[in-house]
């Protein structure tokens, strides 16, 4: 469990780092948009396109890090009214009704991906499926956040400790 605690911590640490980087570049190329639109008079036709296939990146990036808190299908009535066992059964329903969800996705956006691979983006001149793959990639991350929180418990004190801690 320890194992596997340090790769969890380590693999969405890195998730994270990568998707502020994205975050920072869509933010980057959508200002150099306004600046080359609105100043320079001279639209610049990729930036808006980067720009929204890197906010795709991004948020399914950070679904998996929401995935990791917890914020998954929350049924919080239900929880405090059950105890014990009836609680425990119910967070393994949700669970598991997450990870199917997740890995259906996942399946989905893996065959787009390969559908579009011919495809290209004409003002980045690069294959739409490297921006289709955010789906996968982000639906099996978050596939991995909820498995290893279910694995380690809800209720685990380590991955809110340290997440804080930064």
């Amino acid at each position: 469990m320890r194992l596997l605690r340090l790769a969890e911590r380590l693999l969405f640490k890195g998730v994270s780092i990568v998707a502020q980087i994205l975050l920072v570049a869509a933010a980057m190329a959508a200002f150099y948009q306004v600046i080359a639109r609105f100043i320079l008079q001279s639209p610049a036709d990729w930036s808006e396109v980067l720009t929204r296939a890197l906010l795709i990146w991004t948020v399914l990036l950070g679904i998996s890090l929401a995935f990791r808190r917890g914020a998954m299908i929350s049924v919080e009535l239900l929880h405090n009214r059950l105890q014990g066992r009836m609680q425990r059964a119910l967070e393994h329903l949700i669970a598991v009704t997450c990870l199917a969800f997740l890995a259906f996705i996942a399946w989905i956006g893996g065959h787009m991906t390969y559908r579009v691979r011919f495809q290209n983006v004409p003002s980045l001149d690069i294959s739409i499926s490297w921006i289709y793959l955010a789906i996968p990639v982000g639906c099996s991350l978050a596939a991995i956040a909820v498995l290893t929180r279910w694995l380690l418990g809800a209720d685990e004190p380590d991955l809110v400790r340290n997440d804080a801690q930064g």
